[in-house]
């Protein structure tokens, strides 16, 4: 069978077909690094970078998650000293994570989970780099730990990773070019999101008094639309006297279906940082008498929150049209508030650092986190005196939550449509 991938750009449509190259055979050096103190040095407050799989986040080097050692042991170290443009590919933990060297973080040097890639021909780098992230590698990488007791890839498994590659170089540079342009556009909308999310809390440190504030407590918020200055100051209530919460109904695991035909439930798992996610994975029905289960539907502008979890106080998400009528579940949480109060205020609030904080404190169990009914009630909220206030600030601060989703859903379609293009850019392997 000819290695050609479904995608060809059209100036290569007729080049011949790809070879099938080992990586070692592309490489000068395929290294590992050592921890330290196996060889009797200790990491130091500074000095020269030393890289750890913990260091790489969304394919770059971020030092401050990096770790130092002294230049003695940098050098004793020479075997893994790091060069610009080394690619670097995990081999213990989180298996097959990928990055490139940059001169800016150099020196540099790095420990045994980190295999060192250095090729033969620097302008092949692009290329290789974006092969190892596609799912030609991620497959191998599958095969290699589905036979393994513990997830660790050896420096000769790595050396005989299949590179798919074009002969011509400017194919090579194409296609590397193709999705690099992609990356840095998923990078652009990454840091924009970013953006969004520390304007969105700074905006909440302004826009809702601190009661704990250094100088004795805030009953004014720093920064008040002009139109409530004059309207006195916010007072800290408990939330129990403003809201109907409720707890969903205990289903059996025989009750949960998979057929789309029926109700749909809303579980804890379903509920993430600010929305409510589905996936065939995780979707229930009910399939059953419907007749005693209308009070646990819910409604849109409900806020329901994720009661136990590793995530607990941070599940927090507002219902839509598209998730009314679903079925409550036992330990979540349902809130509407009364005529007093506005529901898209009290929402941000349960996204909140303050809510946050106040789970974190009293959620003191030894087991699975939780927070009960009554915790949440007893949380206290600042109201500022006229309703209208707090529909504003809801207004103001939902305008900013609508360009974080929507910012987030352009990155994650964004990643879509490369996994896509990596499919059909790069050939299916065979064996």
């Amino acid at each position: 069978m000819k290695i050609i991938p479904e995608l060809r750009f059209p100036e290569f449509q007729d080049d011949e077909e790809w070879d099938d190259i080992p990586l070692n055979d592309l490489c000068t050096l395929i290294t590992k690094g050592t921890t330290p103190t196996t060889v009797g040095y200790s990491y130091t407050d500074s000095g020269v970078n030393f890289i750890k799989i913990e260091s790489i986040l969304e394919g770059e080097i971020n030092l401050e998650k990096a770790a130092f050692i002294s230049l003695e042991c940098n050098e004793a170290l020479k075997r893994s000293q790091l060069k610009e443009n080394d690619i670097l590919i995990s081999i213990a933990g989180a298996l097959g994570v990928v990055t490139t060297v940059r001169n800016k973080i150099l020196p540099a040097n790095t420990n045994q989970a980190l295999s060192i890639v250095r090729l033969d021909n620097e302008l092949q780098r692009d290329y290789v780099k974006s092969f190892l992230k596609s799912n030609q590698i991620s497959s191998e990488i599958s095969k290699i730990k589905a036979g393994a007791a513990q997830p660790n890839i050896s420096l000769s498994q790595v050396s005989n990773f299949r590179i798919l590659i074009p002969l011509n170089p400017q194919e090579q540079q194409k296609i590397a070019s193709c999705l690099s342009s992609l990356d840095e556009l998923i990078a652009a909308h990454s840091q924009k999101l970013d953006l969004l999310k520390d304007h969105k809390k700074g905006l909440m440190q302004n826009l809702f008094p601190n009661p704990s504030s250094s100088s004795g407590g805030e009953s004014v918020p720093k920064y008040r639309f002009p139109e409530f200055e004059n309207d006195g100051e916010w007072v800290e209530k408990k939330l129990k006297n403003y809201i109907d919460l409720f707890s969903g109904v205990a289903l059996k695991s025989e009750e949960l279906s998979d057929d789309e035909s029926g109700t749909p439930i809303l579980r804890g798992i379903n509920i993430t940082e600010g929305f409510i996610r589905h996936s065939k994975d995780i979707d229930k029905y009910f399939l059953g008498d419907l007749e005693n289960l209308e009070k646990y539907f819910v409604k849109k502008n409900d806020i329901v929150i994720g009661m136990d979890g590793s995530k607990v106080g941070k599940n927090v998400a507002l219902i839509t049209k598209e998730d009314e009528n679903s079925i409550l579940i036992q330990r979540v949480a349902r809130i509407r508030t009364n005529t007093e109060i506005d529901i898209n205020f009290v929402y941000q609030y349960f996204i909140s650092d303050k809510f946050r904080s106040y789970v974190d404190i009293v959620n003191t169990s030894s087991g699975i986190p939780h927070i009960s009914a009554q915790q949440i009630k007893d949380s206290k909220v600042g109201f500022p005196p006229k309703i209208q206030e707090q529909q504003k600030i809801a207004s103001c601060l939902s305008a900013v939550d609508e360009l974080i989703t929507a910012t987030a859903e352009r990155i994650a379609q964004l990643q879509q449509h490369k996994k896509g293009l990596m499919q059909g850019l790069f050939p299916k392997m065979e064996g």
